[in-house]
């Protein structure tokens, strides 16, 4: 049976979640939004592409940063309204530089930095 992006359960606004994981190490990497069309436009290509929500454009993960995000495999929950996008990822996810977008802990009710800045 082929993949249709119109099947899944989209938020009011078009929207599903998609969550990145490094394939290789299976660490979670950041949390984006995608409508059909980058979803589409994902699986065709290999390259991840997502939909800014405050730019109300596509963006391919990479396109200025150079750290691409390449797809291995995508998965969709039991409910059909969330992505699990495994990827193979160059540089850093986090635009602050830091391998992953989740670098903040809460430990005994305060956060810390758990992650430092990749060197540029």
């Amino acid at each position: 049976m082929m993949f249709d992006p119109s099947t899944l359960r989209y938020n009011d606004q078009g929207l599903v979640p998609a969550i990145a994981q490094d394939a290789q190490t299976g660490d979670v990497l950041m949390l984006a939004w995608m409508n059909a069309q980058a979803v589409a436009r994902t699986l065709e290509s290999g390259r991840v592409t997502y939909w800014s929500r405050s730019r109300q454009a596509f963006w391919i993960k990479g396109e200025t940063s150079g750290h691409v995000q390449e797809l291995v495999e995508m998965r969709v929950d039991c409910d059909r309204d969330c992505l699990l996008v495994r990827v193979n990822q160059t540089g850093p996810a986090c635009h602050t530089n830091r391998q992953s977008c989740f670098y903040t802990s809460v430990q005994d009710g305060a956060e810390v930095e758990i992650m430092v800045p990749l060197k540029a």
